[in-house]
């Protein structure tokens, strides 16, 4: 993931849009592969349609894509429970609006309207080590000890592999709200083990 932390000029005057990744509008599409193109050279833009990909964007007044991110879901089982998960992909901002908050924006917008998702359970998804104290500071937590595995269970790909550095985060959705006793729990039965998510060979660590 990529995202844009820091202070700079001025951010400019931007909104945020939100669309089922189907529905993503041509030129706006366009300019998300662009921006990810630019980030991860190689990689292909979209993502698995069963994992009910949305796109949210924050686009400037002139129509331009500051920054983007994916939205996307599964069912995963852990400790004997099914849980509704929801994590963020492909966060990214455009080179030239870096240092602007833009990333914050959108990653705070991504919260908001994953936490009024019914029956979601928690957001989960593993970021860069560097990038952990951008993304707890839109909310956040870190999962200490905690390993992500990708993949499918034949092909599966863990945060803790070989040339990774990377640390997991959630947020935990219980009746009480992120500080309340479900949540509470839930981050303990996290914390410290592994995490079969398993969204497939198109999006392997979502």
């Amino acid at each position: 993931m990529s995202a844009g932390p820091g202070a700079g000029a001025a951010a400019p005057v931007t909104r945020v849009l939100g669309f089922a990744e189907a529905e993503l509008p041509a030129a706006l599409a366009a300019q998300v592969a662009a921006l990810e193109a630019e980030a991860w050279p190689g990689a292909t833009p979209g993502h698995d349609p069963a994992l009910a990909p949305r796109a949210l964007l924050l686009v400037t007044a002139d129509g331009t894509v500051a920054a983007s991110l994916a939205l996307l879901f599964k069912d995963i089982r852990h400790a004997g429970r099914t849980y509704r998960a929801a994590g963020l992909s492909s966060v990214v901002t455009r080179r030239a609006l870096r240092g602007r908050g833009c990333g914050a924006r959108l990653v705070a917008a991504a919260r908001r309207e994953l936490a009024a998702v019914p029956g979601l359970d928690l957001v989960l998804f593993s970021c860069d080590r560097p990038l952990a104290p951008f993304y707890e500071a839109a909310g956040f937590t870190r999962l200490p000890g905690a390993v992500l595995v990708g993949g499918t269970p034949e092909e599966p790909l863990a945060t803790d592999g070989p040339g990774f550095d990377k640390e997991v985060l959630a947020e935990f959705l219980g009746p009480d709200g992120p500080d309340g006793p479900d949540a509470r729990a839930g981050a303990a039965a996290f914390a410290g083990t592994r995490i079969d998510l398993h969204p497939g060979l198109v999006d392997r660590l979502w």
